[in-house]
């Protein structure tokens, strides 16, 4: 796998519209190398569960909610279990959407059933433009953050960083693992901020949140998925995400864009949210 600096730029055919469908399946773990396209790139996932990666910032993508990359943004996108990447390529000097940061926007039935439309080969011209003018109508972003995750490269914060990535459950404080590096929990703290431009507790909420999603996106119940990924509550979970992503599971899941409001403010979401 390369990196982000060395990569590649995907050819798309054209077509006779603004936009060409492809599909890619994707194996279990398989991640493409880091690459851009001359076109907009919205990428949905017709089965399974996507990962996209732009620079340290990263989206999880069940079949809700796809992203829009626009042209030339470097990214990696793979699958954290067996999927099948859904690629529209939008010609930029054909469409009219202006989004010039990667955008998630809301996947519903009606939208689906127009990916799988225009991928067809047998489809008349006037047919597939007159599709393609009710897709732009359907794109419509949502507000979730992405989970960002910035990759260290001092030694010390690296040794500290891949084992929480490998076990985002790990209780130890910072403290414990200052000790395990043979550092001060002083230098440890700053070493952090200073890599990564977050502290501790923030970067490893990123990493447990990033582990969360594709769990709670093959239909885990949010009670397991919280202690795996390290909450001793769902409770505390539920708060983490709202607070990191902007919106609950359930909604984000959904592909909806706020939280419902009820007495008090409070946002109702029951069960997972």
């Amino acid at each position: 796998m390369g990196t982000m600096t060395d990569a590649v730029m995907g050819a798309v055919p054209a077509g006779v519209g603004a936009i060409v469908v492809g599909n890619f399946p994707l194996a279990y773990g398989q991640w493409f190398v880091p690459h851009s396209h001359p076109q907009h790139q919205l990428a949905w996932a017709r089965r399974g569960v996507l990962g996209v990666a732009v620079g340290d910032a990263y989206w999880v993508l069940p079949r809700t909610r796809a992203l829009w990359l626009p042209a030339g943004v470097v990214h990696r996108t793979g699958a954290t279990r067996e999927a099948v990447l859904c690629s529209l390529y939008f010609a930029p000097e054909r469409c009219d959407l202006d989004w010039t940061e990667p955008t998630p926007v809301g996947v519903d039935g009606l939208l689906a059933h127009l990916i799988a439309y225009l991928g067809r080969d047998d489809l008349p011209d006037d047919a597939r433009l007159r599709a393609e003018a009710v897709v732009l109508d359907l794109l419509r972003p949502l507000p979730a953050t992405p989970i960002d995750v910035p990759d260290p490269t001092d030694d010390r914060v690296r040794a500290v960083a891949d084992a929480l990535l490998d076990h985002p459950d790990d209780p130890r404080s910072l403290e414990a693992h200052a000790r395990a590096v043979g550092v001060s929990r002083r230098t440890l703290s700053r070493l952090f901020v200073q890599d990564t431009g977050m502290n501790f507790d923030r970067w490893r909420t990123q990493v447990r949140l990033r582990a969360a999603l594709p769990l709670l996106a093959e239909g885990q119940p949010v009670s397991r998925v919280a202690r795996t990924v390290g909450y001793a509550t769902p409770s505390a979970f539920l708060a983490a995400f709202r607070r990191t992503v902007g919106t609950s599971p359930g909604r984000y899941l959904k592909g909806e864009a706020q939280e419902p409001e009820v007495a008090g403010g409070v946002a109702a979401c029951p069960g997972c949210g």
